[in-house]
């Protein structure tokens, strides 16, 4: 069943104004750092996880995108699963040696 008024996907409903055009908020993309410039953090974390060990790096300055394609490679390297979220990189298990041993590789500074 279709509905006549569908919602807009851009957030707004209606406009009076006659002039009115949408104009799309845009975020200006955060340069990525080069390696050897970011500091990043390795904290093994409980919290919140019912006991299980996840491996967190903090600390990296860039787009998400660039985010998300470390994120991945430091799973397989690791060979285990994790996730991206909120601007850190989570690693499952206690994986802090291989972690830092790749990112040391790859020219990041690690602490």
């Amino acid at each position: 069943m279709s509905k006549k008024n569908k919602a807009d996907t851009r957030g707004f409903v209606y406009s009076t104004d006659p002039n009115f055009s949408y104009q799309p908020e845009t975020d200006p993309q955060q340069e990525t750092l080069a390696p050897s410039k970011q500091r990043l953090r390795i904290v093994l974390d409980t919290k919140q996880r019912a006991g299980k060990a996840v491996t967190l790096v903090t600390g990296f300055l860039g787009s998400s995108d660039d985010l998300e394609l470390l994120g991945k490679q430091l799973r397989n390297y690791c060979g285990t699963g994790g996730a991206v979220k909120e601007g850190e990189i989570l690693v499952q298990g206690d994986q802090r040696n291989k972690v830092k041993q790749y990112l040391q590789k790859q020219g990041y500074g690690v602490y």
